[in-house]
């Protein structure tokens, strides 16, 4: 899947959109970004010695978890995150660096689902996670 396809997954767009490309192999969510350097995270994180915060390497993950939930983001479904555990950051990100995530579902109970993955770079993990998410309903809004 390449970042049009996500688009069409997932609501995340400009600087929040992590993906460049996402696919699933044998229930195994893998995805990509290259970290260009110039995105709004490296700025201030940390002057003269840009790292990737960890918390959008958890997103990156998270996103990345998208082609597992393809048929059921639909009508303008949300994922949000309920939860990160045994989060363990093990080596930098820098600018020059393409991620790849792994990761799969290991239950489920709608809305909500169960994750384990890792981040990596040339094959060096650098985050592992657990985490979950709920696939909620759009919100209404009334018109005056």
């Amino acid at each position: 899947m390449n970042r049009e396809e996500i688009k069409k997954i997932l609501p995340h767009r400009d600087d929040m959109l992590l993906l460049d490309d996402a696919e699933n192999i044998d229930g195994t969510a893998i995805g990509h970004y290259k970290v260009r350097g110039d995105e709004f995270f490296l700025r201030g994180h940390f002057p003269d010695n840009p790292i990737v915060p960890g918390v959008i390497l958890c997103e990156i993950l998270a996103q990345s978890a998208c082609v597992l939930m393809k048929d059921m983001m639909t009508d303008g479904k949300l994922p949000v995150y309920t939860g990160l555990n045994n989060v363990k950051f093990r080596s930098p990100v820098k600018p020059g660096d393409t991620v790849e995530t792994k990761c799969n579902i290991k239950r489920s109970k709608h809305p909500f689902y169960f994750a384990e993955g890792t981040v990596s770079v040339d094959g060096r993990i650098c985050v592992s996670a657990e985490f979950s998410f709920a696939i909620t309903e759009p919100s209404k809004t009334t018109g005056e």
